[in-house]
């Protein structure tokens, strides 16, 4: 298979391209026997209707990735716009270093997911397929739980972030 030669000039285009797109980002928490770990993450999105599937990408170097490869479902959270903090704390902090959770409030959800409690739309699921995406593990969940919001929400996207740093190399 040949090695894909890299293109500075069409990467710099892609990446102005993928930044005025303006994803939304989502928040996935885990669990693994007592370790819970969670993460903001910018590649994620549903990829079937019938029957419900969604796609996240994690990164190998984050610690929510490890304890993901050891996991059976993750929780997806839509953060809100008007919550900067929590897309903050799970974008900017590494769980290698601190527990997440203790600075936020959370709750025990289903499949013993935290489920994070300042984010009203969340869904959970279990993991059907992991496969190696290059720099990110690709993870496919079916669908288990779900809570939508009763109001309107503004969800936070990558041009709300786009000044986080990362809690972890990259």
């Amino acid at each position: 298979m040949p090695v894909e030669q890299r293109d500075v000039h069409n990467e710099a285009a892609f990446d102005v391209i993928i930044a005025t797109a303006d994803y939304p980002v989502i928040i996935v928490t885990t669990a693994a026997g007592q370790e819970r770990a969670g993460c903001l993450v910018g590649f994620a999105g549903q990829v079937s209707i019938e029957p419900r599937r969604f796609l996240v990408g994690l990164s190998h170097s984050n610690h929510t990735c490890a304890v993901a490869q050891r996991a059976q479902h993750l929780a997806v959270h839509l953060p809100d716009r008007d919550n900067p903090a929590l897309a903050e704390l799970f974008g900017s902090e590494t769980g290698s270093t601190i527990d997440k959770f203790a600075h936020c409030d959370w709750h025990t959800g289903p499949h013993a997911l935290p489920i994070l409690t300042a984010s009203e739309a969340w869904f959970t699921g279990p993991i059907l397929q992991r496969h190696d995406f290059g720099d990110h593990m690709g993870i496919l969940l079916g669908l288990s739980a779900a809570s939508a919001p009763n109001r309107a929400l503004a969800a936070s996207r990558y041009s709300d972030v786009a000044d986080v740093p990362p809690g972890h190399p990259q």
